[in-house]
């Protein structure tokens, strides 16, 4: 039996779908975010959640474009540009994140703020190995 390789248009159309959809839930993510009550529903969010507000917002706002943009165009090269800008401006947010600290956690059982500064630590660290990636890649992309 001999194998045959997909049709390129139903892989750029499932790109392009997915690519949707991320935008989509970006979207929908900085409305639930913004709109009253918003943060504010969440029991954990604490009042300096407002500091960590603008880098957040940024950054679901640049993968949406970042997105909206792929589903008309998706060379390689944008979007590994694209996946270096969205990246840096997540690594951002992170590490604001973590300075602000905007967690209260009441259940004394657990120490979820441990676990929770340790979730946030190794989050910067894989997403400042996924910038180095990401340029690595676009580099090599710009030079062939």
């Amino acid at each position: 039996m001999r194998a045959t390789a997909p049709v390129r248009g139903a892989a750029v159309a499932a790109r392009r779908f997915g690519y949707g959809v991320a935008a989509i839930v970006d979207t929908v993510l900085l409305h639930l975010i913004n709109k009253e009550p918003g943060w504010q529903a969440v029991p954990f969010l604490t009042e300096e959640t407002w500091q960590v507000l603008p880098l957040v917002n940024l950054s679901l706002a640049a993968g949406a474009v970042a997105n909206l943009v792929y589903m008309i165009h998706d060379p390689e090269w944008l979007r590994s540009l694209g996946e270096l800008v969205t990246t840096v401006i997540s690594l951002a947010a992170l590490v604001r994140i973590l300075r602000v600290f905007p967690f209260a956690f009441g259940d004394p059982a657990a120490d979820w703020a441990l676990v929770a500064h340790w979730v946030l630590v190794f989050s910067i660290v894989g997403t400042a190995v996924a910038v180095v990636v990401n340029l690595v890649n676009l580099v090599r992309r710009a030079a062939g």
